[in-house]
């Protein structure tokens, strides 16, 4: 598979920030009690994006499961608020890593659990509209590893922000605050979303920081194989890794299904939480941008590509003044899909020739020369086709995050 590749910009000093945690949540501060925090940096290894809202689950213990992309010797967790209307009334958190080779279990590693504070304080409110990271919680991570992230939430605090396609299965219990249970017998319901919890940061990783990846379904994972993190993004994660310490970077998933660049609709928009999702992630060096499909078949559609390429320009002038490097990706072929017209493929054609040619990007990653197919370029190889003729399956995730340039991301060349 060929890469397109245009380089314009170096990259310039890690960018660590945490702009929505507010000051009470003493995120770079370490628990009282402990001995003081090495001087090490902090890196993003996970990441949710919220999509929307859904009834809370008052009473409930929800034990998120999410993979890491880095490992350390210590954690910090992001619960979000964002897309609330009230304050959240969070009663406790916890961090555990979960039971090896269990991937659909909720059992816990028997000594790893851990209870999370905000300021010293095991339980907190979180306004409507923010985000609260804990303080350092001490618990070595390996990369790759699965964590049991466990929220409690005593009371009804109204619309929970959550992400709808987890692609993994994730734990319920009812009743009694269930948080530090190591055992897992009393979750007895599985959601496939991710409550409250929207980011993961390791403490000591041997990296250069880390990616984001903005996208839509088919960052989210649609059409990947359930619980196995077979994301491009995870594949991505895979590559990195094999990589020497100063070259790795966490890979931070920021996609959701139906995401648009221009409208609101499901999750706010490309535009609209690209501070959220992006921006103020830690230790951000780069990001990949795969969005506009929605925008281009769904409804209201977009008929004019300079629209989008307009868009792009925002995001990548926000991007260059916080020191991010921006990697577009073409938007591949969906054609067979419902939704798919001619005129719609013409669209998709003519941003996929900016991207490719304008100048605009850092780098450039050709994920629609590298799934077409090349007898009908404007529909997907059989072979990476799930059935739906617009997401991946698992050889086409990795045919996707086998087309990004490791030295996109990671020339550290001054």
């Amino acid at each position: 598979m060929m890469r397109a590749i245009k380089v314009r910009h170096l990259l310039v000093p890690l960018v660590t920030v945490l702009a929505l945690a507010p000051p009470a949540s003493r995120a770079d501060t370490w628990p009282p009690g402990l001995p003081p925090v090495p001087a090490q940096h902090w890196t993003g290894t996970w990441e949710a994006a919220p999509s929307g809202t859904v009834p809370a689950l008052p009473g409930a213990s929800i034990r998120n499961v999410v993979h890491t992309s880095l490992g350390g010797t210590a954690v910090r967790v992001r619960i979000s608020n964002r897309l609330g209307t009230g304050p959240l009334r969070v009663g406790s958190v916890t961090v555990a890593l979960q039971r090896t080779g269990a991937p659909r279990s909720p059992d816990a590693v028997p000594g790893s659990m851990r209870t999370a504070t905000f300021g010293g304080a095991r339980a907190v409110r979180i306004p409507a509209g923010r985000d609260l990271v804990t303080d350092p919680v001490l618990l070595r991570v390996p990369a790759g590893a699965n964590l049991l992230v466990t929220v409690h939430t005593p009371g009804d605090s109204g619309p929970a922000t959550y992400h709808r396609s987890a692609l993994q299965a994730n734990f319920l219990a009812r009743g009694a605050d269930r948080a530090a249970d190591e055992r897992g017998g009393a979750y007895t319901g599985t959601v496939g979303n991710w409550y409250y919890v929207t980011g993961v940061d390791v403490l000591g990783a041997s990296a250069a920081g880390s990616v984001v990846a903005l996208g839509d379904s088919i960052t989210d994972g649609s059409g990947s194989t359930f619980s196995a993190n077979h994301r491009w993004p995870d594949r991505l994660a895979e590559r990195l890794r094999r990589l020497p310490s100063h070259r790795r970077l966490g890979v931070l998933n920021a996609g959701v299904a139906g995401n648009r660049v221009l409208r609101e609709g499901r999750g706010p928009s490309a535009l609209t939480r690209l501070d959220a999702d992006v921006l103020s992630r830690t230790g951000v060096r780069a990001m990949i941008v795969l969005e506009g499909i929605n925008d281009i078949k769904g409804t209201p559609s977009v008929t004019d590509p300079r629209a989008l390429e307009d868009a792009y320009r925002r995001i990548v002038a926000r991007a260059h003044a916080r020191g991010i490097r921006v990697i577009g990706a073409t938007i591949t072929p969906y054609g067979g899909h419902p939704a798919w017209t001619p005129d719609r493929e013409a669209v998709r054609r003519a941003v996929n020739a900016f991207i490719r040619t304008g100048g605009l990007f850092d780098a450039v990653a050709d994920f629609d020369a590298a799934v077409r197919d090349p007898d009908r370029p404007g529909r997907i190889l059989p072979a990476y086709d799930p059935g739906d003729h617009l997401h991946f399956d698992d050889a086409g995730m990795r045919a996707l995050a086998d087309t990004v340039d490791l030295t996109d991301l990671t020339d550290l060349t001054p």
